[in-house]
This record gives C-alpha cells, sequence and structure tokens, in this order.
C-alpha cells in the first residue's frame, strides 16, 4: 500500500481522467486510453473485450456490438459546410482559428491574415481577410489559398482586433472577469490559441481559454500537443487540412472536440476537477493513508488541470 499511496500523491488520479471500461484503470491521456486498449502491447482481455463492444472513436465500451454500430452513427461527425449566423451568439463558448502568411526576409515569421470565429451551433459569427501590419513576403498560396488581392483592401489588424475583442467580452469589462463569475463574456475554444492570440496581438484571461493543443486528456503521452488534424481524425472520426485550409474548417474541429470533452460524464464535482486543490496526501497521514482502500485514494485525490466538464 506504501506504494500505491506515493503513486497517487505524484499521479494526480481523479474521477475526471480516462478511463477503461473493462478493468477500470485510469488513464492520464486518451492516447494513453487508446495504448492500453488498441495499441502495440495492449492489455490483453481489455483489447478482446474492445475488440467486440468498443467504439474506436470515444473509446468507450457498449453492451454489444449491435449497441456499438448503434453508437457509432451518433459519434462519428462529417465535414462541416460554412454557415452564416441566423441569430445572435448561440452558447457560452466561441471557437477561433486564424491562418498566417509569411513576412520577414525568408517569409518565416507568421502574419495573420484571415480570421474566423464560430458559435456552439457552428455557424459564423466573424470572418474576414486581415491586412497583415507588416509586408507580407510568402503569401503560402498552398496552405491558405490567400492571394495578394485578397488583402489588398482587407480590414486592418486593429479593426479586427476591436472586432474579436468585442465579441469575446459581449459587454463585460475583460479586468471585471473571474474564474466562476465572467457573466457574458465567452469562453475562447481553439488549437494553439497562444500563438493565434499573440498574432492578432490580443490578450485573454487564460482561465477563459479552452485549448485543444494544451489540454493533457487529448495530448500525447509524452505530455506533447497533438496536432488538430490527428485530433480530429482520432477522435471525431474524420479528417481535415488537406489541401488549402479553411480557419472555419478548424474552428468547427476544435469546437466540437471542446464540446465532446465537455459532455463527458463526469461528477461535477468542482473541487476534484478545478486543478485548483492540491491532493490531500501529507506526511503525517501516511499510515491512515496506507490502512485505505484504493477507491478511498481517490476520493482524496483531485486533477492537477481544469476539467472542461465543469462548464456544462
Amino acid at each position: 500500500m506504501e506504494h500505491l499511496v506515493e503513486h497517487m500523491k505524484v499521479n494526480y488520479h481523479s474521477v475526471h481522467e480516462p478511463r477503461c471500461g473493462v478493468c477500470g484503470k485510469h488513464c492520464r491521456s486518451f492516447e494513453s486510453l487508446r495504448e492500453h486498449l488498441i495499441g502495440p502491447l495492449p492489455k490483453v482481455e481489455c483489447a478482446r473485450v474492445f475488440s467486440v463492444r468498443g467504439c474506436s472513436i470515444c473509446l468507450n465500451i457498449f453492451d454489444s456490438n449491435t449497441a456499438v454500430r448503434y453508437h457509432r452513427a451518433t459519434c462519428q461527425y462529417t465535414r462541416a459546410a460554412p454557415q452564416m449566423p441566423r441569430g445572435g451568439i448561440t452558447g457560452r463558448a466561441v471557437a477561433l482559428a486564424c491562418k498566417m502568411v509569411g513576412g520577414g526576409s525568408d517569409g518565416s515569421v507568421d502574419l495573420c491574415a484571415r480570421v474566423c470565429l464560430i458559435g456552439e451551433d457552428e455557424n459564423i459569427i466573424f470572418q474576414t481577410y486581415v491586412k497583415p501590419a507588416a509586408p507580407v513576403t510568402n503569401y503560402r498560396y498552398e496552405v491558405t489559398g490567400i492571394r495578394p488581392e485578397y488583402l489588398r483592401d482587407a480590414m486592418p489588424l486593429q479593426v479586427a482586433q476591436r472586432r474579436i475583442k468585442e465579441i469575446l467580452c459581449n459587454g463585460e469589462a475583460l479586468w471585471k472577469l473571474r474564474p466562476r463569475s465572467y457573466g457574458r463574456a465567452k469562453i475562447l475554444v481553439g488549437h494553439g490559441l497562444d500563438h493565434d492570440l499573440e498574432r492578432l496581438g490580443l490578450e485573454y484571461p487564460a482561465f477563459m481559454i479552452r485549448d485543444a493543443a494544451k489540454y493533457p486528456p487529448l495530448m500525447k503521452t509524452s505530455k506533447l500537443s497533438n496536432s488538430l488534424k490527428y485530433l480530429t481524425q482520432a477522435y471525431l472520426g474524420y479528417d481535415i487540412q488537406s489541401g488549402i485550409q479553411d480557419p472555419y474548417e478548424d474552428c468547427v474541429a476544435a469546437m466540437r472536440l471542446y464540446i465532446r470533452m465537455r459532455s463527458q460524464a463526469h461528477p461535477r464535482d468542482y473541487s476534484s476537477g478545478s486543478g485548483d486543490a492540491q491532493n490531500n496526501y501529507p506526511a503525517w497521514r501516511q499510515r491512515e493513508l496506507e490502512r485505505m482502500s484504493p477507491e478511498e485514494l481517490l476520493a482524496l485525490s483531485a486533477s492537477d488541470y481544469y476539467c472542461w466538464c465543469l462548464d456544462s
């Protein structure tokens, strides 16, 4: 039991982690769970059950093979076509994605040239070409599809900044926003948002950002980020970013990932999933802890990241 207590101290296991539906093992990420079930060296019994009753997208186990087939029809997404808004912004979150052209003498400096924001209904809230503040030396047409004439009369960066900030703040003062108390302001969803916001020259509170590139359950077992292309194929079941890339498509993929993670059936226990609490394993309780069952130790443990299920 001493080894189990030490393990729990450093691993921050909680009810918010991905978990094997066969043996109940807690995994730090869905990638780790995938390796446990269908990797090169899976757990044999779990792999056997999963091959018959498991969904390769959400990694859940169902009662029968028939149930899996019915489930997959709703679990697997298809590519979305751009849609314009039919009214106000729906939902508490908006997704943002940018496409960059190149600046500098060698074209390696990223300059935002196109931006898109969508709501939870996948309708476009704001989309525009952006005129960079610096000269463009590489339009990266094969990836961006952007030509010089698209940017000639495009929206100035400062105007785009102001419009995006208005959408995100939604009438709230940025300095007043607090965790769990942000009024009408929008949660910002995306992939690689640090880079996008930097290129846009914008700041937004970290507690309002849901970045699929930095969300622990969606990261590699090495704790490095997965690409949005991989996450979409693995956890939504379709392909993106083949040929010329559309920021709307990236927005939709990021929003779908966010909603899928937000919809996880976890206990709505803020203290165990907020990432704020420290695991309650002090040295003076060592003997008491060693007498506890694994379930009792888990009940004391808390996640070291904010679980998106708490947004629901």
